[in-house]
C-alpha cells in the first residue's frame, strides 16, 4: 500500500503517475496524507473506478478524519479523550472518525493507539497514548474500535507490541526495549488484548527490538517470534500490517525490499508505504516463486479479502452530529482552566517546539485569527499570554522542549498573566513557575480555538 501525498500547490495531480503504476502493479490500496473533502472524495472514487476492483484505502487518523483531510472534523488526541472521565468520549471519536472518513471513501483507519504512556522521555508517543494504566487504556481502546465499526469502518490498532517504553523514535532508528516477557505481557499487550476481543480488523507492528520475545533482536515488524506471539498466543487471524516502510526504523542494510520480503516470511500481510514500490513487488513476486512462498501468499490475500468484505458488511452511519468535537474541546479546557480576568490586548508570547522536525506542523495561528475574528484586539498594553507548542512528532527526537523554547520560559515568558500548553500534561513542568496554566493537549485547530473561545470569554 503506497502513499498518496497532497500538495497545495497540485492537489493530488503530481501522483497521477505514481497511482497509475502502482495499480498496474496491483497494489492493495493506499495511504492518503491530506487533501480537501471534496479532493480526497474525488481521488478515492477515481481509485477505485480505474482498479476495476475493491481497495483498502487508509489514512492516519488518531484524531479525527480532520487530522488529514481538511474540511472535515479533528477530536482532541487520545490522552485528552481520556482525561474526559469514562470511555464514551473514545467511543464517540472512533465513530465520527470513521463517519466522516468514509464520506469521502476512506475506508480503513490507521488507529486506535494501544501503546502505553510510559516513558517520560519518549518522543513519539505521548499524548497519542490513551495513558499508563493497562486496563484503562484497554477500555479506551476497545470503545474506540466499537464506535468506529458502529461509524462503518475498518481499524488497524497499533504498534504491536507496544511503542510506548521506547526513548528513541522508530522513524529514525530502530529502538530496543529491555522490559521482560513478563512485564510485556502484564502491562504492553492488555490493550491489544482488548482491542483483538472488540474485533481489530487489523494490528501494526513496529519497527522496535524486544529481546525477551526474540533474542535475535529482529524489530517486531520483521520478527517471526513476535508474529507469531500475535497469531498463535493471541489467536489473531486478522491483518498484520507493517509500520511505514520509510522510516529508518525498518530498513537494514540489505535495503527496504529485501526486509520487505523478510517481514513477509515473518508473517507481515500488507507492506505499508515502502519506499520503492517496483523493487518491493519484484521482491515479493520472488518470494512467491519459494516453496512455501505461494502458500503464504494465499494466506496473506485471503485475509485481505475478509477484510474488504467486512468493511462492505459494516455499512454506512446515519445522521453525524458534527458538533461533538467542539463540544470535547471546549470542556477539556473549561475544565482546565484558571480562575482569571484578563484585560484587552492581549499579548501573544509564542513558544513553538515544533518547527525542528523532518515535517512542517501544523499552523501555531489558528489562536490568533479566532481571537481577530473574535474582535479581540492583539498587542502589548493588556494581559500577556504565553503558548508553548510541544507534540510528538516523527523525527523530532526530543520528548521536551529544546534550548530556544526554555530561553522564552526564562525570558518573556516570566511576565506572563497565563501560560497555554499544548502538549502533554508532564511538560508543565518546563513552564514558568507561579504562572496560571491552561492544559490544552495538541496544538490542532480544534484545541487553539476551543482556547481562543475561552480566553474570549475571560476578557474583561
Amino acid at each position: 500500500m503506497p502513499a498518496i501525498r497532497w500538495k497545495p500547490d497540485s492537489g493530488f495531480d503530481h501522483e497521477a503517475g505514481s497511482v497509475e503504476a502502482a495499480l498496474r502493479l496491483g497494489v492493495g490500496g493506499f495511504i492518503v496524507f491530506g487533501g480537501t473533502r471534496d479532493a480526497v472524495a474525488a481521488l478515492t472514487a477515481r481509485l477505485r473506478r480505474e482498479a476495476g476492483r475493491p481497495l483498502l484505502i487508509s489514512a492516519d487518523l488518531e484524531r479525527g478524519a480532520g487530522q488529514q483531510v481538511g474540511g472535515l472534523t479533528e477530536v482532541p488526541p487520545p490522552a485528552a479523550l481520556a482525561a474526559l472521565g469514562g470511555v464514551e468520549p473514545a467511543w464517540n471519536a472512533g465513530y465520527l472518525t470513521a463517519a466522516e472518513a468514509r464520506s469521502v471513501g476512506i475506508n480503513w483507519l490507521l488507529g486506535p493507539v494501544a501503546d502505553l504512556d510510559l516513558a517520560a522521555e519518549n518522543p513519539i508517543v505521548q499524548t497519542r497514548s490513551f495513558g499508563a494504566d493497562p486496563a484503562a487504556v484497554a477500555g479506551h481502546v476497545a470503545a474506540w474500535i466499537g464506535g468506529a465499526h458502529r461509524g462503518g469502518a475498518l481499524v488497524c490498532v497499533k504498534h504491536f507490541p507496544g511503542h510506548g517504553r521506547t526513548t528513541l523514535d522508530s522513524h529514525d532508528r530502530t529502538p530496543t526495549v529491555a522490559a521482560s516477557a513478563r512485564d510485556l505481557d502484564g502491562a504492553d499487550l492488555v490493550p491489544f488484548r482488548a482491542a483483538l476481543a472488540a474485533g481489530a480488523d487489523a494490528v501494526m507492528t513496529c519497527h522496535v527490538a524486544f529481546p525477551a520475545l526474540d533474542p535475535s533482536g529482529l524489530p517486531a515488524t520483521r520478527s517471526a517470534a513476535i508474529i507469531d506471539l500475535l497469531r498463535t498466543t493471541l489467536g489473531f487471524d486478522g491483518l498484520v500490517v507493517t509500520d511505514a516502510l520509510i522510516m529508518a526504523g525498518f530498513a537494514p542494510a540489505a535495503g527496504a525490499a529485501a526486509a520487505a520480503r523478510a517481514s513477509f516470511r515473518a508473517g507481515v500481510d500488507i507492506m505499508l508505504y515502502p519506499p520503492d514500490l517496483a523493487a518491493t513487488v519484484q521482491a515479493l513476486d520472488a518470494e512467491a516463486a519459494e516453496p512455501d512462498g505461494a502458500r503464504r501468499i494465499s494466506a496473506a490475500i485471503s485475509r485481505y479479502e475478509r477484510a474488504l468484505a467486512r468493511g462492505e458488511a459494516l455499512g454506512s452511519p446515519g445522521v453525524i452530529d458534527l458538533t461533538v468535537a467542539f463540544r470535547m474541546g471546549a470542556r477539556l479546557i473549561a475544565e482546565a482552566a484558571p480562575r482569571l480576568t484578563l484585560r484587552p490586548p492581549l499579548e501573544l508570547i509564542l513558544a513553538d517546539d515544533d518547527q525542528d522536525g523532518a515535517f512542517p506542523p501544523s499552523p501555531n495561528d489558528y489562536l490568533q485569527a479566532a481571537l481577530q475574528a473574535a474582535g479581540v484586539s492583539l498587542g502589548p498594553g493588556g494581559s500577556r499570554i504565553l503558548l508553548a507548542f510541544a507534540e510528538p512528532r516523527a523525527s523530532k527526537g526530543r520528548a521536551g522542549f529544546g534550548p530556544r523554547c526554555r530561553a522564552i520560559f526564562e525570558g518573556p515568558g516570566r511576565s506572563a498573566d497565563v501560560a497555554v500548553l499544548f502538549g502533554h500534561p508532564r511538560l508543565q513542568a518546563a513552564l514558568p513557575a507561579g504562572v496560571p496554566l491552561l492544559q490544552a493537549w495538541h496544538r490542532q485547530r480544534l484545541m487553539q480555538e476551543s482556547v481562543a473561545a475561552w480566553l474570549t470569554g475571560a476578557m474583561v
